[in-house]
């Protein structure tokens, strides 16, 4: 065969080849591995503007703060405080991740829409919020699930937090009274965005 029409063969066969397609992952499904992104952040769940899927390793890298929220809670003022942190720290890597979930005294009654009105509205909330989903026991989602097991405690109530490493290798946990501006977690939040 000559060289032309071998390059003609190629590229018809090229062409025929079916196409890897990137399929959505349902909410809370870990997603394919990657070297680049801890196992700890291979998860995607819907956004909670729009319920597009969204995989957490677009995180890698960063210090992520995981949050479970709620909006009738006496915890839930903490909106305001997990923002500032975001914003006066994002450029240096770190990134809020907001979870509402119902699972602490029905504080998170309402759907998807209402809850990010909510947050906009009330608290001017820019980090990134997912769908609300189950926080703790056999319905917690996978990202929860795994927090739980690499700290050993789960979500004891509304606005419980877990800070995540870079690397995802160290995953610290707090409990709904350490506030955003709390000495303690802004000192861990420091430690971790120098490393």
């Amino acid at each position: 065969m000559r060289p032309s029409s071998l390059l003609v063969l190629a590229l018809f066969t090229a062409a025929m080849s079916p196409m890897p397609v990137a399929a959505a992952q349902p909410s809370g499904v870990s997603a394919p591995a990657s070297s680049a992104c801890p196992p700890v952040l291979q998860h995607t769940f819907p956004r909670l503007q729009d319920e597009k899927p969204q995989n957490l390793c677009q995180y890698a890298g960063q210090v992520v703060l995981v949050v479970n929220t709620a909006s009738y809670c006496g915890f839930t003022q903490q909106y305001k405080g997990l923002e500032e942190l975001f914003r006066r720290y994002r450029e240096r890597g770190l990134v809020v991740l907001g979870f509402p979930s119902n699972d602490f005294g029905q504080q998170e009654p309402g759907g998807n829409q209402q809850i990010a009105e909510f947050c906009e509205n009330t608290f001017g909330v820019q980090f990134p919020m997912f769908a609300k989903s189950h926080v703790r026991g056999p319905q917690a989602n996978a990202l929860f699930k795994q927090l739980a097991e690499r700290t050993g405690t789960t979500p004891k109530w509304n606005f419980y937090k877990y800070l995540i490493s870079r690397d995802g290798r160290t995953v610290l946990a707090y409990n709904s009274l350490t506030a955003p501006d709390s000495g303690s977690l802004r000192r861990d939040i420091e430690r971790l965005l120098g490393s």
